[in-house]
């Protein structure tokens, strides 16, 4: 959560202005170059993103990361899919932000957007909807969805995004209001209700109670 226009206020400030913003330049150049090698080095079994120019391999989760994304993904879909609404996409979606790549845990893209997709689709784009579980054996992988993550869905313009953690079992949502994301809720009890993917609407205890769940499921599919 920045201010582009302070920054460069910052940076005009120096004599040298021109010759940082070409420093900057030729930074982000090279930067692209690695971002291209990237693409060249992972394979569809890795579970890598590019960040700020470097290459993060992530390391397997817990159960619980596991269970949360799974129950979550599974009503998601189901509910998309039944309606129509897009496509959502589940830990090994490439997503391409102006200068990092990213592989949400859940991602959703509305019918706009969705319908453009090929079979064969690689890199896709800014996804409408972000949904990441928190894993707390790693705090530089907390820090990684609530501070890069959270800045550049920001940015970029993702519409929501939630944050799950699974040892709480809370849910953190956040809209993005005027170019800046508004926390509107942050609860482990009562329900959710998506913005970005009308009508979902589920108990909070569903993401991460496989039997809850499953009667969630039971009513998306009675209501078709």
């Amino acid at each position: 959560m920045y201010d582009r226009t302070d920054m460069v206020d910052k940076i005009m400030e120096h004599s040298d202005a021109a010759l940082i913003v070409e420093h900057v330049r030729e930074r982000l150049k090279n930067e692209q170059q690695r971002r291209l090698e990237f693409y060249d080095r992972i394979a569809e079994d890795d579970k890598a993103e590019f960040v700020n120019g470097e290459i993060v391999f992530h390391s397997p989760v817990v159960k619980m990361h596991n269970v949360a994304t799974g129950l979550l993904y599974k009503l998601l879909h189901t509910f998309a899919d039944e309606h129509d609404l897009g496509f959502v996409g589940v830990e090994k979606i490439l997503t391409q932000f102006t200068r990092n790549d990213y592989e949400p845990d859940i991602c959703f893209f509305g019918n706009e957007k969705a319908a453009h997709f090929q079979d064969d689709q690689l890199l896709f784009p800014v996804p409408d909807f972000v949904a990441e579980v928190l894993s707390k054996s790693s705090q530089k992988s907390i820090e990684h969805d609530t501070v890069t993550k959270f800045n550049d869905y920001e940015q970029h313009g993702v519409q929501e995004y939630w944050i799950l953690d699974p040892h709480d079992q809370t849910v953190e949502q956040y809209l993005l209001e005027n170019g800046r994301y508004r926390l509107v809720l942050k609860s482990s009890e009562g329900s959710v209700h998506c913005h970005v993917v009308p009508g979902f609407s589920i108990p909070i205890a569903a993401i991460f109670d496989k039997k809850v769940n499953r009667k969630v499921l039971r009513d998306f599919l009675a209501q078709k």
